[in-house]
């Protein structure tokens, strides 16, 4: 019967990239909850879990206040809003930088050149500590929306604000000059957490880690000569060791291993010149070990 007392509260953006990205880093662990649009909480039906589909800037404050236990944002965000909770994991997606940018026709040497000038942003904390750090001295006009519109009608000299591919820079005459900050999903969690809602986030994190793992590597098939095989061997060594399967061809075996991906295209060359063939590479969709 399950244990009400462990059922762990998930915050999650309601919309976006990374909202996106955390649906699917779910529905790959396994766990099914129904996320239509305008639902605002969901259970689900298979792990001891509740979800809250909320804003990404209130997510740091429901997490601290301890209404969801743990939640799913961007580091941007959460060092933006200066709540207190504890970050769990580093989830690798939904990746971005905070960046200063100013108008393309602006010749720019370096921070300093903002001295006792003004930068348009979204988030201020971030970027004054920035430039206190470098001992600049600049006026920040906090804007909540449609920072790049800020040079072009006089508001500011320059902007600060979420790049990632920097075609909305340079789509309102732009340019990025200084990556200030550099932010991925996160996973936090409330400071005050129960033992049991401890020991299902536990599960979840044995979960996560083996779909992402399981995306760095891939399942390797290959024929090759038996007077080869250790020269391939040594190529493809595996997590300990490759399976070897002799053929039903003499003089022939099936070496089966499980590599890094960069590694197998490193030495995809190698292992073709020393006579392998039929070479077969497989997704893995969990990697526990």
């Amino acid at each position: 019967m399950l244990n009400k007392d462990s059922i762990l509260r998930i915050a999650l953006q309601k919309s976006g990239r990374l909202s996106e990205d955390s649906f699917g880093l779910f529905k790959e662990c396994g766990i099914k909850f129904e996320s239509g649009t305008g639902k605002l909480k969901t259970s689900s039906s298979n792990f001891p879990a509740e979800f809250l589909f909320l804003r990404d800037d209130d997510i740091p404050g429901y997490v601290e206040d301890g209404v969801a236990d743990i939640g799913i944002v961007g580091e941007n965000v959460f060092v933006e809003s200066n709540r207190k909770a504890d970050v769990t994991y580093r989830l690798g997606f939904s990746k971005c930088r905070l960046s200063i940018a100013v108008p393309r026709g602006v010749e720019y040497s370096g921070i300093d050149d903002f001295q006792g000038k003004s930068i348009a942003t979204s988030y201020p904390r971030i970027l004054g500590n920035f430039l206190k750090s470098k001992g600049v001295k600049a006026e920040i006009h906090e804007i909540s929306g449609s920072v790049e519109i800020a040079p072009s009608i006089g508001l500011a000299d320059g902007v600060c604000d979420i790049v990632s591919s920097g075609s909305t820079l340079l789509s309102n005459g732009l340019k990025e000059v200084e990556a200030i900050f550099r932010s991925e999903a996160i996973l936090i969690a409330n400071k005050k957490l129960a033992k049991e809602k401890h020991e299902t986030l536990n599960k979840l994190l044995f979960r996560i880690r083996a779909v992402q793992t399981a995306q760095n590597y891939k399942y390797i098939l290959l024929n090759a000569p038996n007077e080869k095989l250790n020269d391939i061997i040594n190529m493809i060594p595996g997590m300990k060791s490759p399976t070897i399967v002799p053929l039903a061809m003499p003089g022939w075996s099936s070496i089966h291993s499980v590599l890094e991906e960069n590694q197998f295209w490193e030495n995809i060359e190698a292992i073709r010149a020393a006579g392998a063939e039929g070479i077969l590479v497989i997704p893995i969709e969990k990697m526990i070990y």
